[in-house]
């Protein structure tokens, strides 16, 4: 099993910028990759961002590309999301997910934390 514990929303002004930060335990070697993921309010979930548990290649949904950065910590077990120049329409609640290597899915889920820009 993989526990995931996220921080760091708020409420943020537009043009403004947050820090949210997704720390992994447990059975960490079963993870290839960490995502971020969004849920605006009558939204599908969408994918924001993928980076690789062992290595880098961060990837990026074009609606954040050039605004939002994930980065990771090994040795804290945390990936991080920098969220630049925020938009209204980034308001969602955020959550981290763990793609394992057995099933090559996102079998792990953090509790999501609440991102709010206010226009």
């Amino acid at each position: 099993q993989v526990q995931l514990v996220e921080s760091g929303g708020g409420l943020v002004q537009a043009g403004g910028s947050l820090r949210l930060s997704c720390t992994a335990s447990g059975l960490t070697v079963l993870i290839d990759a960490m995502g971020w993921f969004r849920q605006a309010p009558g939204k599908e979930r969408e994918w924001v961002a993928r980076i690789q548990w062992n290595g880098d290649n961060p990837t990026y949904a074009d609606s954040v590309k050039g605004r939002f950065t994930i980065s990771k910590d090994s040795a804290k077990g945390t990936v991080y999301l920098q969220m630049n120049t925020l938009q209204a329409e980034d308001t969602a609640v955020y959550s981290c997910g763990a793609l394992t290597k057995m099933r090559g899915r996102y079998d792990y889920w953090g509790q999501g934390t609440q991102v709010t820009v206010s226009s």
